[in-house]
């Protein structure tokens, strides 16, 4: 009887500890959240402060950004089967579906860093205006935070391979997922307000 006792005095324990870093999560997400509010606040109030520099519309290149956008919406998708594979027990499912959101991702950072190369070649650099430092600033931050989720897969794919499907792998592939998500939804604001809107 106190052994079933203990038994189930654990299992809520570990539930609790298990509820309480997705719960933790979630605050920082919301953090997160203020974050991008802020700088996305900063470039509305800049957006039209070239100080007689270059206009973002001369330099956006839209159907390059779409593929970029394109990108990271399916890397969202394939995100979300590994979540699917993980619910159904199938391990091999998940890390195939977490390897293609990876090189979605990878790609995406990749043609980020491409764009940057070229704004600079092109003498676009943040100094010239506070339109463009409000760019860099909201655009390079949401870009060290999917590099900040290729990392973070990159340890699940050795958590995966050590401790397969366990508890604790469970808990941090939901957070990874939440996190994924978020970014793509603060990409969709990036790419209105900073691409689509500045290109016209």
């Amino acid at each position: 009887m106190n052994t079933s006792v203990r038994i189930e005095t654990i299992n809520e324990d570990h539930h609790d500890n298990g509820s309480t870093q997705v719960f933790g999560f979630w605050i920082y997400i919301l953090q997160d959240l203020f974050l991008f509010a802020t700088l996305f606040a900063n470039f509305a109030v800049f957006s039209s402060t070239y100080d007689g520099g270059a206009a973002g519309k001369d330099f956006i290149n839209l159907p390059f950004v779409m593929v970029e956008t394109f990108l990271l919406l399916f890397s969202s998708i394939s995100c979300g089967f590994a979540m699917v594979n993980l619910q159904t027990n199938n391990l091999q499912g998940t890390r195939l579906s977490l390897q293609i959101t990876f090189i979605l991702g990878l790609a995406f950072v990749g043609m980020e860093v491409y764009e940057f190369m070229h704004l600079i070649h092109q003498g676009v650099i943040p100094s010239v205006s506070t339109y463009w430092s409000a760019f860099f600033v909201l655009v390079a931050t949401h870009g060290v935070h999917v590099i900040a989720g290729l990392i973070w897969m990159m340890c699940m794919f050795v958590h995966l391979s050590r401790y397969k499907l366990s508890r604790d792998n469970r808990i941090r592939m939901a957070c990874l997922s939440l996190f994924w998500h978020f970014l793509d939804i603060v990409w969709i604001g990036v790419f209105t307000v900073v691409y689509l809107l500045g290109a016209l």
